[in-house]
């Protein structure tokens, strides 16, 4: 999948419709907190975006991303400058799937798994504390 642009529309709604299934299967908790820090999904990182993070502008394999601040460093002064924001990249997910011909369930899994990744930054995990908890 890697530098091929853009997902067709069939391959988007496919991708999409897994992702519900998992949003459908979270916690009403973790619905709660995603109106707190909306959830974008994109085919694939912009090559600004990818830029600003000091990657490769052409890297398209990035499958999540968390931005604004963790709760746990939040303070008065700090905390409110950056919007609050998860991306989900689908054509990063896929990849690391092993693509459509692994199967749905497989890309299901990579889409829980990553979105459980971005949310617990937004909660103040670092990348250690979820791999300890399965979400690398």
């Amino acid at each position: 999948m890697k530098g091929t642009g853009a997902m067709n529309h069939s391959e988007r709604e496919r991708f999409d419709r897994l992702l519900e299934r998992v949003l459908e299967d979270l916690p009403r908790r973790l619905h709660d907190l995603l109106e707190m820090a909306p959830l974008i999904v994109e085919d694939h990182p912009a090559p600004k975006l990818l830029e600003e993070l000091g990657m490769d502008p052409t890297f398209e394999s990035l499958c999540g991303l968390h931005t604004g601040t963790p709760l746990t460093e939040r303070t008065v002064e700090i905390g409110h400058e950056e919007p609050e924001t998860i991306h989900l990249f689908r054509k990063g997910i896929i990849e690391e799937a092993g693509g459509w011909d692994e199967g749905e369930d497989a890309i299901t899994e990579e889409i829980r798994v990553t979105l459980l990744h971005e949310i617990g930054h937004h909660f103040g995990l670092e990348e250690e504390d979820l791999e300890k908890l399965g979400y690398e």
